[in-house]
């Protein structure tokens, strides 16, 4: 399977409490609840297209979290998102010990970096990361992502947890799609190019 994340974004690269403001408060942030007032059905329908290519999940134990208190209680089967969170298998990347109570999860165990790699080789199209700000660095620095779906949405709060952050290796990308909303939403989808290149002008 390869390996694709898909996340929310400020125009200045945050991904804290997109959903809204009681979402995420760590280090006192104060700014949540901002991809509400420009998610409008083309947003809506791109990101239905992505989880049709999902065949399972990784998720950081915060997302995860905030996920399972709400997905499951959309039982129709036909629902474009909560169909695949509720159906397929959702692996989770946590240190805590309590059960995890939604149908089809299942614990990440051992050694982070060989476990993602080992559900890569296993057939399939795509296991999929949504938010999971700090399962994303990782993965990163582990060079693990194939695909990075970007939707960068036009606000700046200049403060939050960011995407990319100090010590995430440098990486090329290949712009493979690329889609405006009415409302001024962004989306990006980027594959995996290897090392970046650089240069001089007039070189």
């Amino acid at each position: 399977m390869r390996l694709t994340i898909t996340t929310f974004l400020t125009l200045d690269g945050v991904l804290q409490a997109p959903g809204g403001p009681d979402e995420d408060r760590s280090g006192g942030f104060d700014l949540g609840g901002w991809v509400m007032p420009h998610f409008d059905d083309s947003v809506g329908a791109y990101m239905s297209g992505v989880f049709t290519h999902a065949d399972g999940f990784l998720l950081g134990r915060r997302t995860y979290d905030i996920f399972a208190a709400w997905w499951p209680q959309v039982t129709d089967p036909q629902d474009p998102i909560a169909g695949p969170l509720n159906r397929l298998p959702k692996h989770v990347a946590t240190t805590r010990d309590d059960e995890l109570t939604w149908a089809g999860a299942q614990r990440l165990d051992g050694d982070l970096a060989e476990a993602v790699a080992d559900l890569k080789r296993r057939p399939g199209r795509e296991l999929q990361v949504h938010g999971s700000g700090a399962l994303a660095q990782s993965l990163m620095r582990e060079g693990l992502i194939d695909t990075y779906r970007l939707l960068v949405f036009p606000v700046v709060l200049g403060r939050g947890r960011r995407l990319f952050v100090e010590g995430v290796p440098p990486v090329g990308l290949r712009l493979t799609d690329s889609r405006t909303s009415g409302t001024g939403v962004t989306m990006l989808t980027y594959d995996h190019a290897g090392t970046p290149e650089f240069g001089t002008f007039g070189g």
